[in-house]
Parts: C-alpha cells; structure tokens; sequence
C-alpha cells in the first residue's frame, strides 16, 4: 500500500498531507469496476493508494484500446483535466487488480495548485509520465506487430501482480488491444508452441 505521505512530491508539506485524507473520500473496489465512464462528468481525481487501474479509450466502432495503467501513487492525468476545464470524460478507468483509491474533490484539486507548489509538481509529473506512456502506445499501434502488442501487454500485466502468471481470458486482451478474439487466441497459441507462454483456463504463464 501507498500512503499519501509516502509520494515524494508530498514528503516535505505535511500540510498538504492533512488536507488531502481531510478533504478526500478513500473507496475499494474489486477488480473490472468501473470508477469513470466515457462523456461522464469529472467530480473528483483519483489517486491509487493500493491496486492498479487501466484507462481505456472506446472507438466509435465499439473496439477498446488501453492506453496506460496508473499504479499506486499515482493518478489520472485525463480526470485532471476533465475536472480542471469542466468537461466530460475521454476515457473509461477501470479497476485492474482490487484497490484502494482516494478522490479529492475538483474544487479542492484548483485550490492546492495555488496553496501547495508541491501539488503542482505532482500534476506535472503525472503529465510528463502518462505523456510519455500515450506515446508508447501510439508507438506500438503504428509500427509493432499484434504478436509483439501482445506479448508486451502480458509482460505488462505480469510485471504489474509481481509474478509469471496473470488470470485473464483472450477476450479480455483481445479488448485491450483493440483486435479480435480469434485473432488474440491463434497469436497466443504460436506463443505457447514457441516455449514463450503457458496457456491454462483463463489464465497465462510466462516462461
């Protein structure tokens, strides 16, 4: 678990500290709640004290594509800035692995940018990193292979539980990925017979 006190922008302002367990709500959800829905209005910032979340972009089509995960410590840089400006959401944020998450109210989010340079900082280090996190996305979209999207995304998820094997089923990653699930299932199977990966039921181990 993260605490709040423990994220370096925050180590040297206890006040802040104080204010953001005051002012904000901690929730625990399970893993694949939905926390923020696409053209749903921003009322309040999540930060990750324990878990992983995913964030998600739908096409008009229906198909899904994640765009990063946000991880203990951390928050959502696209709830930021629907809150900040007033806006809808983007994005879907969903819950990946169970977790606790502390929203701050967006009035309060305003106020600390001008009270606490501390929380300005952490804003544009969210920023730069889920910047650069888009970037490795449209990266891989535009220049790797399905099978090399697939098996980074599984090393992902596997680096994320801190082990070698995730509990998931090909049509989940078929939707992360923005493809198909038969297309999900044949790359997953040439992964298996190449030694890379162990498949079980809804489940898969990497080697």
């Amino acid at each position: 678990m993260k605490q709040i006190e423990d994220i370096s922008e925050f180590r040297s302002s206890p006040e802040l500290v104080d204010k953001l367990y005051k002012h904000g709500i901690l929730k625990v959800y399970k893993a694949d709640s939905v926390i923020l829905n696409e053209n749903a209005h921003v009322r309040s910032i999540p930060i990750v004290i324990k878990g992983v979340m995913r964030v998600i972009r739908t096409e008009e089509d229906g198909r899904e594509i994640l765009l990063y995960y946000i991880k203990a410590g951390e928050s959502c840089i696209m709830s930021f800035l629907g809150g900040l400006h007033n806006e809808t959401s983007k994005v879907k944020v969903e819950i990946e692995d169970d977790a606790e998450i502390l929203f701050l109210p967006v009035d309060k989010v305003s106020l600390f940018m001008k009270e606490h340079p501390e929380w300005l900082n952490y804003i544009f280090r969210s920023y730069h990193k889920r910047f650069e996190e888009l970037l490795d996305t449209v990266n891989a979209i535009a220049f790797k292979k399905m099978d090399e999207r697939l098996l980074a995304l599984i090393q992902k998820k596997a680096e994320l539980v801190k082990g070698n094997t995730i509990q998931i089923t090909h049509e989940q990653l078929a939707n992360e990925l923005g493809t198909a699930r038969a297309v999900v299932s044949r790359l997953l199977k040439q992964l298996e017979e190449s030694g890379i990966v162990r498949l079980g039921r809804n489940k898969i181990t990497l080697m």
